[in-house]
């Protein structure tokens, strides 16, 4: 078992982890349930990252979010969110953004921000419509749900532009492929494809 990324050494994604660095601090709070989950893509996100932090649990104290330096947000859909950009977020005197990123299902994540206003009370951002997910195994009806790694991929290709960091999502692509490879093409077609109501399929009759 790599102690790194946590896989078999035969499934081993050390070799196509970057080690990226980036003026914004990436702050992940994790729902346990999501640290179990196979392709666990936030953990991914982070080990690509210098500048990254993953918290694990339901209950975290301010000090993880609330750091020297940094100004921070919340990526979260809302009435009130800014759409996410560079400019949009940077102050005057150009204080780096602290992304704080909840890891979980949308009920975990309503749930986290209601046992902590102070988390809830951040600036929210957004990231813009209509970015559909490259998750291809996902059973999720709304195909602009994007994958904890996509979006923070996303949020930090605008924050930190023209910089691009599209290279954090290569052991993600790796691991979709291979689950893909598993299960075998016929399988995937009925299950992912051609499934009734699946993404693919909507796309494709569009």
């Amino acid at each position: 078992m790599c102690e790194r990324c946590h896989r078999p050494a035969t499934h081993c994604l050390c070799s196509l982890i970057p080690a990226l660095d980036s003026r914004t601090r990436v702050v992940v709070l994790q729902h346990p349930d999501e640290s179990r989950h196979a392709l666990n893509t936030a953990r991914l996100a982070v080990l690509g990252l210098k500048n990254a932090q993953l918290h694990v649990g339901t209950e975290f104290d301010s000090a993880v979010w609330q750091v020297e330096g940094y100004r921070p947000h919340l990526l979260f859909p809302g009435e009130d969110a800014t759409v996410l950009t560079r400019d949009s977020v940077m102050e005057p005197t150009y204080t780096p953004s602290l992304l704080v990123v909840p890891d979980g299902t949308w009920r975990h994540a309503r749930q986290l921000l209601s046992h902590h206003p102070g988390l809830a009370a951040l600036p929210r951002v957004t990231l813009p419509a209509g970015t559909l997910t490259r998750y291809r195994i996902r059973h999720a009806e709304d195909a602009s749900a994007l994958s904890t790694i996509e979006a923070i991929v996303l949020s930090l290709n605008a924050l930190e532009a023209p910089q691009n960091y599209d290279a954090l999502l290569a052991p993600f692509d790796a691991l979709v492929s291979t689950q893909i490879a598993a299960m075998g093409h016929e399988r995937y077609l009925q299950h992912h494809v051609l499934r009734e109501g699946s993404r693919a399929r909507r796309q494709r009759e569009k």
